[in-house]
């Protein structure tokens, strides 16, 4: 009698380039657009450099997307850098990037936009102050029981989402650059002392760590290649359009704050899109304004719950995370366990209030794994040398430009990132490395556990 086996429950290719593309667009724009000018301005002094600030974040922004898509292409698997990581530099770097990324980064940062979110909506609303942390939580619940049902609801909640927050900047853009009226400040004006020489390249550098971080985000598709349909056309298409639009977004929402503010005023103000649209359009303004950035957080918190849980899930099937999480579940094809994990972590982060410290003590692993993981390219790359390993690729997998020029550009950048956001609070940088070690005991565990569990099976 033969007994049959069961199926193994496996992720469903169902997004396309559209909802990919909303995923990049998405990952990307949360609350920094909204906010992160005013730091910039208060940086470098003129309305042309705080303008070609932000134009090199994008430039740099895009060669790393291309290479990310390259690697996407590559390996259009659940998992995204932790599985080039573990192909190219092994297992042990991979978990670090796995653990920094889900418990730190990640967690940290959808806590943070879902508390932005509840004070938004708190003064949109006329709420108390007290439901904050309350709706903050809610948000995320409501959020992950969307992404647990199915990768199509969380797609569609993204992909509306994403719209709205394009439509929000995009009614920011034309008020700030076309009705603007007599709030109109020369382009040119300064705010404080002009810069030269050797302090030019330092401001340039300072003023570029906000532009980046509000740049980053364009990984989350990766994470979700196991589920896009044509993934080794479809993620290069979506990584470039995605960033082309992100890109024009930031510079005109630049041009139109400056416009209506001025460099003086955009480096005073604590809330630029709101004061921007204050001026254009009056209380109202800052009403559509306020609007626009709970909707655009809501879009952000959505494309970390749809996409993290996916490199969760290849973590634990390689033995190093609990078993739990490494099954799809068998109606919805999506990593419950994962969602749900995540979920209850970023709430706990909500609710301890403890959000904030994390992400100030490892905002900058951000950088020092997107230079590791764009550094795969090059291990990829000599691979291609043989020809029985560039057969099992696929002659046809999207290669991207400027190799290897455009990727040791970007690593380079990237460790100057790191090492200013280190140079300005090394203490913060210190803490910051003590909790992604902890990850070194972790992976040292769940290998020995996975070791143990295939011994006990071979008995």
């Amino acid at each position: 009698m033969t007994v049959a086996t069961p199926a193994i429950t496996q992720y469903i290719r169902r997004l396309s380039l559209f909802d990919t593309t909303m995923v990049v667009i998405g990952g990307i724009i949360g609350a920094g657009i909204f906010l992160n000018p005013a730091i910039v301005a208060q940086r470098v002094h003129t309305a042309p450099f705080i303008l070609t600030t932000w134009v090199i974040g994008g430039a740099v922004a895009l060669v790393g997307a291309l290479y990310f898509a390259e690697l996407g292409a590559r390996r259009p698997q659940a998992g995204g850098g932790y599985v080039y990581l573990t192909e190219v530099f092994g297992p042990l770097p991979a978990f670090m990037y796995g653990w920094t990324f889900l418990f730190i980064i990640n967690s940290g940062g959808i806590a943070a936009v879902a508390v932005t979110f509840a004070r938004y909506a708190v003064d949109l609303f006329g709420l108390s102050t007290a439901v904050v942390k309350p709706l903050a939580a809610g948000l995320l619940v409501a959020l992950a029981g969307v992404n647990y049902f199915g990768v199509r609801s969380g797609s569609i909640t993204q992909n509306i989402f994403t719209v709205l927050k394009l439509l929000a900047l995009t009614t920011l853009i034309t008020a700030g650059i076309f009705f603007a009226g007599t709030a109109i400040h020369p382009v040119a004006q300064t705010a404080g002392e002009s810069i030269e020489g050797f302090h030019t390249i330092r401001a340039l550098g300072y003023a570029l760590i906000p532009v980046l971080f509000a740049y980053g985000g364009w990984q989350y598709s990766n994470n979700i290649a196991s589920e896009i349909i044509d993934p080794e056309r479809t993620i290069p298409k979506a990584m470039t359009i995605g960033i082309s639009v992100v890109v024009a977004v930031y510079v005109l929402a630049n041009v139109a704050y400056l416009r209506v503010l001025g460099a003086d005023g955009l480096a005073a103000s604590l809330a630029p899109a709101a004061d921007t649209m204050r001026a254009v359009m009056g209380p109202i303004g800052g009403a559509v304004m306020a609007a626009g950035i709970v909707v655009s957080t809501i879009g952000f918190v959505n494309s970390g719950i749809l996409s993290a849980p996916r490199m969760l899930q290849a973590m634990a099937a390689d033995g190093l995370f609990f078993r739990f999480a490494a099954k799809l579940h068998p109606r919805y094809h999506t990593p419950a366990g994962g969602i749900v994990l995540q979920a209850v972590w970023a709430i706990a982060l909500v609710l301890s209030g403890t959000y904030g410290q994390l992400l100030d003590y490892v905002v900058f692993g951000d950088w020092i794994f997107f230079g590791l993981i764009v550094a795969t390219v090059f291990g990829y790359r000599r691979r291609d040398v043989s020809g029985a390993a560039r057969a099992a690729v696929g002659a046809s997998t999207y290669r991207a430009p400027g190799y290897p020029i455009l990727p040791a550009l970007f690593d380079i950048i990237a460790a100057f990132v790191v090492v200013s956001v280190i140079w300005s609070s090394p203490r913060n940088a210190a803490l910051g490395v003590v909790l992604m070690a902890l990850g070194i005991p972790a992976f040292l565990f769940w290998r020995r556990q996975n070791r143990l569990s295939v011994v006990a099976i071979a008995k």
